[in-house]
Formats: structure tokens, sequence, C-alpha cells
């Protein structure tokens, strides 16, 4: 089966503007994104999904100078977005890296591969609970992606009736009665929760920035964590943003509605 790394991102963000191309020591955002998801061992490709808003141009100017794979396809509906990459790529199952997750431990991506390539599943996510969805465990949620195989998301996008799925586009795949899903659950306690590993607030980036200084670009979930825990005012830089990011999720939460 050919299991590719989607990365989806487009530039027009307002929280953090172009936030994959800011700068880390540096680097570009997604520049190490796409070196830490080199260390994947299931992956076949490393796909960037962009849009074909003109905003986006920069961007694959970037990827065209170094020579990472693209596909731009539909501004607003990311899991047309996905098909559409799928069927160009001929590719069997998607392991979805946000751009903004560039945290992403690639030991999970290739656990994520692994258990839908090896069994039924259609989708797999990270969690913290076994029952319960809770997209705003940034600690979970920052080392472990969600998966999916083709054959699931061209049933999503039968069903689905929205044409703007960018925020809580996951959901679906729990949601659906004709998709089989599961959590891979990892651990938490107060202090994890209280850690935020993604990229959407100028806070964000200052902790990416103090991260990437002291582990460079290879490290671990296990690393990260004793990285906070010897540095616990870390959690500090990004304090309060979990609230208000809820309530951007809420607001722009895409209509979860299947036929």
């Amino acid at each position: 089966m050919n299991i590719d790394i989607f990365i989806p991102v487009h530039l027009n963000s307002k929280r953090l503007p172009k936030k994959h191309l800011q700068l880390i020591n540096g680097k570009p955002v997604l520049q190490h994104l796409v070196e830490r998801l080199t260390l994947c061992k299931e992956i076949r490709n490393i796909i960037v999904c962009c849009t074909t808003d003109p905003n986006d141009d920069e961007l694959i100017n970037f990827l065209q100078t170094k020579n990472i794979k693209f596909f731009r396809g539909s501004e607003k509906d990311i899991l047309q977005r996905f098909l559409d990459a799928a069927d160009q790529f001929s590719t069997d199952i998607i392991v979805d890296v946000e751009g903004d997750k560039i945290y992403t431990d690639p030991i999970y991506v290739d656990k994520i591969a692994n258990f839908l390539k090896n069994s039924d599943l259609d989708f797999m996510i990270g969690n913290d609970s076994k029952t319960n969805f809770n997209a705003s465990n940034h600690f979970v949620h920052g080392v472990v992606p969600a998966g999916f195989k083709k054959q699931a998301l061209k049933k999503i996008c039968k069903l689905k009736k929205t044409d703007d799925t960018e925020t809580g586009y996951h959901e679906f795949f729990i949601k659906s009665k004709d998709t089989k899903s599961e959590f891979l659950v990892i651990d938490t306690d107060d202090f994890l929760n209280e850690i935020r590993l993604t990229l959407d607030y100028p806070e964000d980036l200052k902790l990416a920035e103090k991260v990437f200084k002291n582990l460079k670009n290879n490290f671990t979930k296990d690393e990260l964590i004793k990285l906070f825990k010897d540095n616990s005012e870390l959690t500090l830089i990004t304090k309060g943003l979990r609230k208000k990011w809820e309530l951007n999720y809420e607001k722009n939460r895409t209509d979860l509605h299947l036929n």
C-alpha cells in the first residue's frame, strides 16, 4: 500500500500571518517539519497540500526551491483537496500532519501508518481518552498525527453536506457510521496537558524558537517532555491560549452533518 504524508497548509492565516514561512533559528517552519518527517520509515512521499489561492504562490516558490513535493487544491475544502491529491499520487493511506504541528514525532507517524496498513481500521488519531475525542489537547495532537485510508476519505467526501471543511474535519471520520475509527491513546497528566505544541499565535512561535534552539530538529516526544520538565517556565509562554483557541475552533468548526 502506498502510504504518504499530506501536510495541509495555506498562507492566509490571520492569527499568525504566513506562519509556515516564519523563521525558527533562521529556517522556515515548514522546512523544519519536512526535515523531521524524513525520519519516518513507513512513508513513501511527503506532500505539501496547499491551495489554488494566489496568496500561496509564495509558498509554491519556496517548495520548488527545496524540491519538496506539493499539490494545489480546494481552498476551503481540505477533504476534497486530500482526495484529489491522493488520486494524483496514487495514495492508499494518508498520514495527515497539519502544517502547524511542527513537533509531530516520526515514531507516531510510523505507528499510525502501521496500524492502518495492518488492520481494517479506516481512521486513527491520537487522543487522551479511549472514548471522547478531545480536539483541544495540544500536547497529544502536537506529537501524534491522524491517518486515514483513501477509501474512507472518498466515503466522507460523498456524505458530507459542506464544502468548507477547514476546521474540525477529523471529526467526520469519528462521527460517521460508515468508517471504522480508533484512538491511539496517550496518557497525560495535569503538567503535560499544559504543554501547547502547535503554531497558531505569536506566542506559539516564541515557544517553538526556544524548543528548537534547545533540541535542534530531530527530537522525540520523550525528549520534549524532559525539556519542559527541566524548564517548566516554558509553559508560561503560551499560558492562556487554550481558551482563546477553543473559542476560535467552535466558531469556525465545520458543519459535521452527513447525508
